[in-house]
């Protein structure tokens, strides 16, 4: 893993990270992505996002507000995206809660080649065959641990699998990287999952060949920044501020040192 250069790379290269995600996180995702380094581009019209994909370092699809012509327009980037060998990551948010959010990442993975799938337990489980329990876009609880169901899910889906939590677990089916950075304000703020997927999306773009580092190499970085946000947030409102700021201020001299990972 190399975390640091790769963040030195997203900063001197600033790729573009193409993003069809939901209303909820858009200026969530994109000043994460602009924080850390890159560019970001929100396009989900029919009539661009082929175009846009294909010049993007990396497509980041997120179903979290799905209607008939976005999930039209996430077929049509991922698929143009595929041609110019750019790196999809998906992010099946309430994957498990409806029909159609469960059929939707089930298409975009059986038409698609996805390069890494991001989620909490709940949503990866169901992609992947596998017993949980979801609340909306919230997971509740999956039958297998953290590490195990990244492991299996990344063999089902024939992808990188990385599932957050507590501890966040990245699995291309064979290794397995145990990922232990954050803090407990992450979970009270909505869209740091969101963002983690958009930051997942920077460091495939820097580093396509080595999806499974890449998602890895994310979640430390959001992990750490998540960790000098809450120094000194009284809350979720002060923290979630502070994050952007975290994620400016990452030091990639000093990045790999902190990483808190197993595997």
């Amino acid at each position: 893993m190399r975390a640091g250069d790769d963040l030195a790379a997203i900063r001197e290269r600033k790729p573009l990270v193409h993003q069809i995600t939901n209303y909820v996180v858009m200026n969530e995702t994109a000043n994460a992505t602009l924080a850390l380094g890159a560019l970001p581009v929100m396009a989900h019209a029919v009539e661009e996002v082929e175009e846009m994909a294909s010049v993007a370092g990396a497509l980041v699809l997120n179903i979290g507000t799905l209607s008939k012509h976005w999930i039209e327009a996430m077929l049509l980037a991922a698929r143009a995206a595929n041609s110019a060998q750019v790196p999809v990551v998906l992010d099946p948010v309430g994957a498990g809660a409806t029909r159609l959010r469960t059929e939707t990442a089930r298409k975009i993975l059986d038409e698609t080649e996805v390069a890494v799938v991001r989620g909490n337990a709940a949503e990866v489980a169901t992609l992947a065959g596998r017993d949980a329990e979801i609340r909306g876009v919230e997971s509740i609880e999956a039958s297998d641990s953290g590490a195990e169901l990244a492991r299996a899910a990344a063999a089902a889906l024939g992808c990188v699998a990385s599932v957050t939590g507590p501890v966040d677990h990245v699995s291309d089916g064979e290794r397995t990287i145990a990922i232990a950075n954050g803090d407990a304000l992450l979970g009270t703020v909505s869209g740091t999952g969101c963002m983690s997927t958009a930051i997942t999306g920077c460091f495939l773009a820097v580093a396509p060949d080595r999806p499974l580092e890449a998602a890895a190499e994310a979640l430390v970085a959001f992990g750490v920044a998540g960790e000098d946000a809450a120094v000194g947030a009284r809350g979720p409102g002060t923290f979630h501020a502070a994050l952007y700021d975290a994620l400016y201020n990452l030091d990639p001299a000093s990045l790999d040192s902190r990483a808190k990972v197993a595997g």
